[in-house]
């Protein structure tokens, strides 16, 4: 959940460094700190807070070098102030590491070194990987690493750097480390978005790969010393995809490229004009009898609307599990089960671990990711990319109605290849998928947009609020409450609208804005019903419905028209509504959207 970075070459290290943080600092921090080589030794600074504070003092300071290392750090062991913020050095100052994950059992290992005299200034595990290193250390650096590593337990990212030496030995186990390649120079990163403005060559390393980083190339062996062979990949990703551009905030610049996104993760999937989807899958339809999906958050709101998709359209039996406890319930798994893990940045340590229990069971493993060469990529049998592209704004916008794009086109090939589909009802729904993202867009009318900026207003001050769908929008309801509630740090729940008597009803009175997801569906009359008892208890209901419609408009107090399409399509349009009107209540709350407190864009400790 924190960010790495590193470098040797032949530029400024403290500048480099502190622009690649700056890049990756949407993954969100509560410490940042570099560790710079000079012609003295390494020198460390670090500071709690944001990484502002870090490189306003900085800049006061004449600090050169061209190696070095950089950390931006959410909290696990120890609070977040100056002394647990990373890197952390020996007690000499020669080493110095910065590492993102967990050290299990750090507690005997630190109790042993503290037996053998060393004394720590922190709280954190990783101060103790830094003693023992020094421990293991005899002018070898990274036999000193291998060593060291070999008496952890945990997840882990670890860099590391020594006065006396013009390299960087880095390691990783599940925790995500990416090696940038360049012309006399190389870079690390814990994610690739901080290498785009200096190279796009790259080597996503693996699980137990080491690697030596000198100006020159880079060796990776495995943590015994056998060399590995890791050639670099060419990432298509453009440094200018992750830039804001003309708009105030990341999200913003993201719900405005939904149209686009989506027409590139459709554009691969549809071909002809029969409603035929074409995956590049080895996937064998006849031989799966049940699926299950896994994902956490926003990714496991799109697997449940997978499951309606799916269900519907292929008529296979569809299970969804928050990938968190996916492992923990002894799930029943066979070689005709088929088991769908989604992640926008593939990196995702719950949902790693769940995918990897699958494979062990004998699933065969579908991954629905956005970025290449991340994690999950070479864990998952088969991978369905979604090609949202750069998506830096912490709260998931782009990525999650591309991963509904990726679905509705997994469910129409599904439902095609094992005959449940008529090719009738596929044309028709090809036809609307097609035109989904210019239906996208209309929603997108500076007008419509208006509107929700004005209920957002009007409800700005509210102390919680409820959501209610039905059917493959109840889903929706739940991604909508989970938008408000991370991006304005007010209180959201969110139910399936049948529930509501069974006990939310209680909650309704008149300070409590209600949003319904009205939009037209065999179920509107059945939505029709809950907003009348939601109006007969004074609540204020804010509903989401189609074009044209009158019947929702004689109950709510406010309306947000949204252009009709298929009620399958219908929560990728709903969900771009949703996601406006949490940006702006948090914007009027005056709330950093692109980086909300607590929260980190790829969640990789468990």
């Amino acid at each position: 959940m924190c960010g790495i970075v590193g470098y040797v070459g032949y530029r400024d290290a403290k500048e480099v460094l502190l622009d690649k943080l700056a890049r990756i600092e949407y993954r969100g921090h509560d410490g940042a700190g570099l560790a710079i080589r000079t012609v003295t030794g390494i020198e460390v600074y670090k500071k709690a807070g944001p990484l502002a504070g870090l490189a306003g003092e900085l800049k006061l300071r004449s600090v050169r070098g061209m190696l070095g290392l950089g950390h931006t750090r959410w909290a696990t062991h120890g609070a977040p102030d100056d002394r647990n913020a990373h890197p952390h050095a020996s007690e000499d100052g020669a080493i110095v590491i910065s590492h993102n994950g967990i050290i299990e059992n750090f507690r005997p290992l630190k109790d042993r070194l503290a037996a053998q005299g060393h004394a720590f200034r922190s709280e954190t595990d990783t101060e103790v990987l830094a003693h023992l290193i020094a421990e293991k250390y005899r002018g070898d650096l990274a036999g000193a690493v291998r060593a060291a590593l070999a008496e952890v337990r945990g997840a882990y990212a670890v860099v590391v750097a020594h006065a006396e030496h013009e390299e960087i030995v880095a390691a990783r186990s599940v925790s995500p480390l990416v090696i940038g390649v360049g012309d006399g120079e190389m870079f690390l990163a814990s994610d690739v978005l901080a290498l785009l403005p200096y190279t796009r060559r790259v080597v996503f390393l693996q699980d137990g790969d080491l690697v030596v980083l000198r100006s020159q190339g880079y060796d990776v062996t495995d943590l015994e010393g056998k060399p590995r062979a890791r050639p670099p990949t060419l990432v298509d990703w453009s440094a200018e995809a992750a830039e804001k551009g003309d708009c105030d905030t990341f999200m913003l610049k993201e719900i405005h490229e939904q149209p686009r996104v989506l027409a590139h993760t459709i554009a691969g999937g549809l071909r002809g004009g029969a409603g035929e989807a074409w995956l590049d899958l080895r996937l064998d339809p006849s031989s799966i009898d049940r699926i299950q999906i896994i994902g956490c958050g926003t990714a496991y709101h799109a697997g449940l609307i997978g499951e309606h998709l799916i269900e519907r359209l292929a008529r296979v039996q569809v299970e969804v599990d928050i990938a968190s406890e996916y492992r923990y319930r002894q799930p029943i798994v066979d070689e005709r089960t088929l088991v769908i893990a989604i992640s926008q940045s593939g990196e995702t340590i719950d949902t790693i671990e769940a995918l990897r229990e699958a494979k062990r069971l004998g699933a065969r493993t579908l991954g629905i990711i956005n970025v290449q060469g991340s994690s999950m990529t070479r864990e998952a049998h088969e991978v369905l990319y979604v090609h949202a592209g750069p998506e830096i704004g912490v709260a998931s916008t782009k990525a999650y109605t591309a991963q509904l794009g990726a679905l509705l086109l997994f469910a129409l090939w599904l439902g095609r290849a094992r005959g449940a589909l008529s090719p009738a009802r596929a044309a028709e729904l090809s036809a609307e998928l097609r035109d989904l993202p210019r239906v996208v867009d209309e929603a997108l009318d500076p007008a419509r947009v208006a509107e929700i900026e004005r209920i957002a207003a009007k409800y700005r001050d509210a102390r919680g609020w409820l959501f209610l769908g039905r059917g493959v929008n109840a889903p929706s309801a739940f991604e909508g409450a989970l938008k408000l509630k991370e991006l304005s740090y007010v209180y959201a729940e969110a139910h399936a609208a049948g529930e509501m008597k069974h006990g939310p009803i209680s909650i309704i009175d008149d300070g409590l804005p209600v949003v319904v997801i009205a939009t037209e569906c065999p179920l509107l009359e059945k939505v029709l019903s809950n907003i009348q008892e939601v109006r007969a208890r004074s609540g204020r209901i804010i509903a989401l419905v189609s074009d044209g419609d009158t019947e929702a408009a004689r109950h709510a107090d406010d309306l947000i028209r949204l252009p009709r399409t298929d009620e399958l399509l219908s929560p990728v349009v709903n969900a771009v509504a949703l996601q406006l009107l949490a940006y702006h209540v948090a914007s009027l709350l005056g709330r950093d959207v692109d980086k909300p407190r607590n929260l980190a864009k790829s969640v990789t400790v468990e």
